[in-house]
């Protein structure tokens, strides 16, 4: 048995990391984990100067954000831990609620209007901005929906329809806010789901044509577009004005350099300086006081969440859950490409946060429960949902033994209660008492034996058990010659 152990344990150590049963379960958590520390840290440096100038505390700013991670974070422990129906059941309802509310936004005196967009719902001391529930929505509804038709998929009719035109329609709705980084982060949703679904590549590439031209004409028209893009091309050309924002990122990170300024250090957070630097351009404060390291360690931690992602999607074997995966990998990707895209002069400014770093609960809450959906889509992978069932098996097995049995070993001086090995002593009777459990004078011994008088063997160090005054055969000891003690062997 101890050989078989030994075996058994060495074939666990040599299983490649990756390979083990709960690798994309870990992965995720690990990298989610530490970009939402990071991120902590960092809303608290950007934010301090602007806070305390503001409200007279340097820590207003940061306990909020604080605040939405404690709620976010049981949200997404629940959101682990619930089946796959559980999400296809909240799929319509989610919709329809948040269509509802992108709807209710557009209403003078009910959206709230902040840098000349209507994209905030204001209830009391929550804020909240339904574009941001919107792609969690449109990733259940738009699973669910293709996992329903999929014995018709083969119809482009069935495989388009409602699937574009709702999320054009929801398109159209964010653009009249106006929203336009949220409508590109909406739209991958659904169109990754069409990849991955299998959609035929002559639709594909057609829609995404129509959809590059649409958004360039309506570029084109919107004279306040039309400078933000031509802005972007050369942003040192009004470093003052339009091109004021980027220019500033730009210095950030040049000033940054490899190792940064320290934390805290940054300048660029001061009043007059850099706009937006907890929210849609914290990875420039990063990069000035953490350096090019710092900001190379959030691109490579949302590296690891991509691959978890895109690993969970290809695992399994459940259709709606590969959608899911995909859509929710896709979006937060997406969404964290075009930030940083636009801090380092990439693609033009469109007000995208930094997914699990960036100030603001609208978009954090919407995403821990996103990642959270995609731990319970690691669980349930083929391997991982053995191993964790063989290990809740063996939990409810350590349970049912008695809790001083459990706990014998941690006592001073304790041992271990070994199990019953069916063992058949030399006589032919059965060989089942332990030698840590006494006998009570008088009573019977297994085998019909004698019950024992005057003072009880002792034990050597090999677990044999000999009567007293030496290691003779005594018959007075109820042993026969050579029994040893079964729990030694």
């Amino acid at each position: 048995m101890a050989g078989s152990a030994s075996d058994e344990a060495e074939s666990a150590q040599r299983v490649p990391l990756l390979d083990r049963p709960l690798a994309s379960y870990y992965l995720l958590v690990s990298s989610a984990g530490l970009l939402l520390l990071l991120g902590l840290v960092m809303v608290l440096s950007a934010s301090s100067v602007r806070s305390y100038a503001d409200s007279g505390s340097s820590y207003t700013l940061f306990i909020r954000q604080a605040t939405w991670v404690g709620i976010g974070l049981p949200l997404a422990v629940v959101a682990s831990r619930l089946p796959v129906q559980a999400f296809r059941a909240a799929a319509y309802p989610l919709l329809g609620v948040t269509t509802f509310m992108l709807l209710v936004v557009l209403v003078p005196g009910i959206g709230s209007v902040r840098g000349g967009a209507r994209q905030w719902i204001v209830v009391g001391p929550i804020t909240i901005q339904p574009s941001e529930l919107m792609k969690i929505a449109l990733v259940l509804w738009c699973s669910d929906l293709l996992v329903r038709k999929r014995r018709l998929l083969s119809d482009a009719k069935h495989l388009l329809v409602p699937v574009v035109p709702v999320f054009l329609f929801i398109d159209l709705l964010m653009l009249l806010e106006p929203d336009l980084g949220g409508a590109i982060c909406v739209t991958v949703v659904p169109l990754t789901i069409l990849w991955v679904i299998g959609t035929p590549k002559r639709f594909y590439g057609a829609m995404v044509a129509v959809m590059v031209f649409a958004a360039t004409l309506l570029a084109v028209l919107e004279p306040y577009r039309m400078r933000r893009v031509l802005s972007f091309t050369d942003p040192f050309a009004d470093a003052s004005g339009d091109g004021f924002q980027a220019v500033q990122g730009i210095y950030a990170l040049a000033t940054g350099g490899w190792w940064g300024e320290g934390l805290g250090a940054s300048r660029e957070k001061w009043p007059d300086l850099l706009p937006a630097v907890h929210t849609d351009f914290i990875l420039a404060i990063i990069g000035e006081e953490l350096g090019l390291v710092g900001t190379l360690v959030v691109v490579a931690l949302l590296g690891v969440l991509g691959y978890a992602g895109l690993r969970i999607a290809h695992r399994t074997d459940d259709l709606f859950v590969r959608l899911a995966a995909a859509g929710v990998t896709a979006w937060i990707i997406v969404q964290a490409m075009v930030n940083m895209g636009a801090v380092v002069g990439l693609l033009p400014i469109t007000g995208v946060t930094l997914p699990l770093v960036s100030f603001g609960g609208s978009s954090l809450l919407p995403t821990l429960v996103a990642l959270g959906m995609l731990l319970a889509f690691a669980r349930a992978e083929p391997a991982a949902a053995e191993y964790l069932d063989r290990r809740a098996e063996e939990r409810r097995a350590a349970r049912a033994v008695p809790i001083r049995a459990r706990t014998r070993r941690w006592l001073p001086g304790g041992r271990s209660r070994r199990p019953g090995l069916g063992l058949v002593a030399v006589g032919g009777d059965p060989v089942d008492r332990r030698p840590d459990v006494p006998v009570s004078k008088g009573a019977a011994r297994p085998g019909g034996e004698a019950p024992r008088s005057g003072p009880g063997p002792r034990r050597t160090g090999r677990g044999v058990r000999i009567p007293p005054g030496g290691g003779g055969r005594s018959g007075g000891a109820g042993l026969s010659t050579g029994r040893r003690d079964v729990s030694s062997s």
